[in-house]
């Protein structure tokens, strides 16, 4: 048996055919759907990227204990297990992020891996002077502003298609495939960026999109609340779904390897992202800043599996990325190891078949903000009781934040901290944390997503709550979540 996963970055489920959407040129999607099943409840589980990587490589969620960080010594990683057990593992990303302090133990968890520069603000060609760039809807500062900056930069080198770091990146993950079609025992993933923001695609996709602006550049919002005039934000749009076309595109260059090389009987195929993007609804741009409304937190999920031959089928049992692992696990034989706790799609696809649940609810978030379930129609939100979001903790062996690492002022005040059940004995550092998301000014939310499928009403429903916080507490403990986030969240 071999395995691929397709995945993607901030890919909005409600905007691909397959799930309803009709103003965006997807076909490949479609063609996918034709060829998989196409599971209709998947959530996202740790937010956001790196910290939902680890969720896929480990099969148990860490937002509860950890903020964005690397791999940590005791995780049971996906590359590793399959490893030891002969199986061949080979990453192919252009997500600049693995290449950064909060990253850097992932890529080498495969066998190979191979990286492609130039998304967003990578730190890719060396140019001292100022670029000249064009006055944007948006003025960025700090942090964001370097990162403008240097992708301005990067795109200078980014002219034509085949330039592209999606088109590279896929690319390479072609050469994977011509290369090794015949042999047997191994796992490829190839990981786009896009449709990540900026929305920088090529003209040709931009040109299925005609639409009247003359107007300012503006294909990277900011996480903030919407301020841009209806022009504006209808051209945002059309920009990301530019982006999202050139992803089909992408998507369709492995189908047709599928094809070709037939690999549909001995291959499983997986596509899906890490989370989706608000793109103005609920006035909101972006992701990790506001509740995860469903356009963030419920995503796509298509599956081949070669040994059921399912296909054009739909699948409504709650799914999560934390049940990729076991699920690649299972398909070599590999025993998952007790620390997951995930369940392979294939027990989600019996329950379907037998008309019973495969889990009652599942959990989502970020560290420091809401924590959230859903089971299926409800989706609770629960927020922190005190302003400033106390009390708040990192525990980690690998004290790096995204793209640096932690203080020194952080570090004057940790301690060790008991072992939890699935640091294998080992005890970690305990160090005050920091959130960034004002989620107690947002208050806690509850949303029927059957009678309200646009979250427009929270719902005011005691009975309901008192349910969905039952199914969140009994979450949290399955996550061995520490005490303190009970106190934070004022849960009993």
């Amino acid at each position: 048996m071999k395995a691929i996963i397709v995945m993607f970055d901030s890919l909005n489920r409600h905007m691909l055919p397959p799930y309803g959407g009709k103003d965006v040129h997807a076909p490949n999607f479609s063609r996918l759907a034709e060829r998989s099943v196409t599971f209709d409840n998947n959530w996202v589980g740790s937010m956001p990227c790196m910290p939902a990587r680890r969720d896929l490589l480990t099969g148990r969620h860490n937002f509860l204990h950890r903020s964005w960080g690397p791999l940590e010594p005791f995780d049971d990683s996906l590359p590793a297990l399959l490893r030891k057990q002969g199986v061949y593992s080979h990453l192919v990303s252009d997500h600049y992020h693995y290449w950064e302090a909060g990253g850097a133990t992932y890529h080498n968890q495969y066998t190979t891996w191979d990286n492609v520069r130039g998304q967003e603000g990578d730190p890719w060609k060396g140019v001292v002077a100022n670029p000249d760039i064009p006055e944007h809807v948006h003025r960025y500062e700090g942090y964001r502003g370097w990162l403008f900056r240097q992708d301005w930069i990067n795109r200078q080198y980014l002219s034509t298609e085949a330039d592209h770091s999606q088109s590279q990146t896929f690319e390479k993950g072609l050469e994977f495939i011509r290369t090794n079609r015949s042999e047997d025992k191994w796992l490829l993933q190839v990981e786009a960026f896009d449709p990540h923001e900026p929305f920088f695609a090529p003209q040709a996709y931009r040109e299925l999109y005609p639409h009247d602006y003359k107007g300012k550049p503006f294909d990277w919002p900011n996480y903030a609340k919407v301020q841009e005039t209806r022009q504006e934000i209808e051209h945002c749009r059309f920009e990301y779904s530019a982006l999202l076309s050139m992803c089909d595109a992408s998507l369709g260059k492995v189908l047709d390897a599928m094809d070709e090389y037939d690999l549909w009987k001995d291959t499983m195929l997986i596509v899906t992202t890490d989370h989706g993007l608000l793109l103005g609804e609920h006035d909101w741009w972006g992701k990790s800043m506001m509740p995860f409304y469903n356009e963030i937190a419920r995503t796509p999920l298509f599956l081949w599996d070669p040994r059921s031959g399912d296909h054009r089928r739909r699948c409504g049992q709650l799914t999560q990325m934390i049940d990729l692992a076991p699920t690649l696990l299972e398909l070599f034989g590999v025993p998952a190891p007790p620390d997951m706790t995930g369940i392979p799609l294939s027990e989600a696809l019996k329950a379907e078949a037998e008309g019973r649940r495969s889990r009652e609810a599942v959990l989502f978030g970020i560290h420091g903000a809401h924590v959230n379930c859903t089971d299926g129609q409800y989706v609770y939100m629960r927020a922190p009781v005190h302003p400033d979001n106390s009390p708040l903790y990192n525990y980690t062996l690998m004290p790096t934040h995204m793209a640096s690492l932690f203080s020194i002022e952080e570090l004057r005040g940790m301690e060790l901290a008991e072992p939890f059940p699935f640091t294998k004995g080992v005890r970690t550092l305990r160090i005050k944390a920091d959130s960034f998301v004002p989620a107690h000014r947002m208050g806690t939310l509850l949303y029927d997503t059957v009678n309200d499928p646009d979250q427009l009403r929270p719902l005011e429903d005691k009975e309901a709550e008192n349910r969905m916080q039952g199914l969140l507490i009994s979450l949290m403990k399955a996550s061995d979540a520490p005490p303190e986030q009970y106190e934070r969240l004022g849960l009993s």
